[in-house]
């Protein structure tokens, strides 16, 4: 009889873990600290498994240009509970002027694009943002997002970049880098070449340490404003089963799908961009991450949308409203991603991706006005 009741309660455990899960909490709503709009959220995963979610804290509106800083929340129990929001950027000499005025902004600093690096040798996390769009700042946490240490100037590192564009702008990210086999650092960037301030034209690419964060140098401009490829921006980063590291790229073309390449070491050797048929582009920051559960499991978030005319055909070049944020699964490295959950089917923007130890997923991410983090399982993933 004890067997039998053993055998039971094992039984019922392993139904309970393999359960779907789906949780949701609020983060950074609008009005937290007197801040009227976050936006932009990051999170990573620290050694010790510390949860560190940040994001831009738009003091007095939604607008890419103001005053604007980065804040940072963490937590201890995997994205269940939050402490409190501490402002982390920019504590160096303040750097004021917003172009986008014509008068009375120059007061103004701008930080924008934070992007977290989890370093898995040294248990440090590296940290870079930028300011007002002109320059890069990388500073570093050695106690999982307590305390951080000063800014320090590395806008030298774009400099090669000139080469090719004559930027105006330069931003990293935004969301997350990553730090691949060799112990390199890549995060992913986008520079602009218009007037000062426009977003447009741009380009993108990756710039990589090589020192744990130390010094920071340019990789290769592989996502260039060519051809079929329109504006190449804001771009996700993650490492594929075999080494490799894959871009997958927001951009405004015609072909309304994410541009997708790879490259051996994420600097250079990069294939030529290809837009990926199952990645809807709804003009919008998406997120990627690799799942330890199996190699080559990809999860990916971003809204599943496209704008269609009366006839219900797409529009070339479309704007697809920010909304029905979906998750997608992949078990091939990206190739194919033959599922795709709906995890909010209302208005929802700009993301990313997290994995806790146990395998738990975390889905930061703008929801309507509010920044919201989501954790959930591959099984919720896989339950139709």
């Amino acid at each position: 009889m004890k067997t039998i009741l053993l055998t039971l309660l094992l039984s019922a455990l392993q139904l309970t873990a393999a359960d779907p899960l789906l949780e949701k909490c609020e983060v950074f709503p609008p009005g937290l600290n007197g801040i009227a709009r976050y936006r932009i959220p990051g999170v990573v995963v620290t050694p010790k498994g510390t949860v560190l979610a940040y994001a831009e804290a738009r003091k007095n509106g939604s607008s890419d240009w103001g005053e604007i800083e980065i804040h940072l929340r963490r937590s201890i129990d995997g994205g269940k509970t939050w402490g409190d929001s501490q402002h982390i950027a920019h504590h160096g000499s303040r750097l004021e002027g917003n172009p986008r005025k014509a008068a009375g902004g120059e007061r103004e600093q701008t930080v924008n694009n934070p992007v977290a690096i989890v370093d898995r040798e040294t248990g440090a996390i590296e940290f870079l943002y930028c300011i007002n769009y002109a320059r890069c700042y990388s500073m570093r946490s050695t106690d999982d997002g307590v305390s951080w240490s000063a800014p320090v100037d590395i806008t030298a590192s774009f400099e090669p970049f000139r080469a090719k564009y004559d930027w105006k702008v330069i931003a990293t990210g935004p969301g997350h880098g990553i730090q691949i086999k060799s112990g390199r650092l890549v995060v992913p960037i986008w520079i602009a070449y218009g007037k000062e301030g426009d977003h447009a034209p741009s380009a993108a690419g990756t710039i990589y340490s090589d020192d744990h964060g130390k010094t920071w140098q340019a990789g290769d401009l592989c996502l260039p404003n060519e051809g079929d490829f329109g504006n190449p921006n804001e771009t996700m980063i993650t490492k594929l089963s075999d080494g490799r590291v894959m871009l997958i790229s927001r951009s405004v073309s015609k072909a309304n799908r994410k541009l997708v390449t790879t490259s051996p070491d994420g600097v250079k050797g990069w294939t030529t961009p290809v837009f990926h048929g199952q990645l809807w582009e709804p003009i919008c920051m998406a997120s990627i991450v690799a799942h330890p559960s199996k190699p080559g499991t990809l999860i990916y978030s971003n809204p599943h949308t496209l704008k269609l005319d009366k006839d219900g055909k797409e529009v070339p070049a479309g704007r697809g409203k920010r909304e029905n944020l979906c998750i997608k699964l992949s078990h091939d490295d990206g190739k194919t991603w033959p599922i795709n959950k709906v995890l909010d089917p209302g208005k929802a923007a700009y993301s990313d991706l997290g994995v806790l130890p146990d395998g738990t997923v975390l889905c930061l991410y703008e929801a309507d006005t509010n920044i919201v983090c989501s954790r959930f399982n591959l099984d919720w993933i896989t339950t139709p």
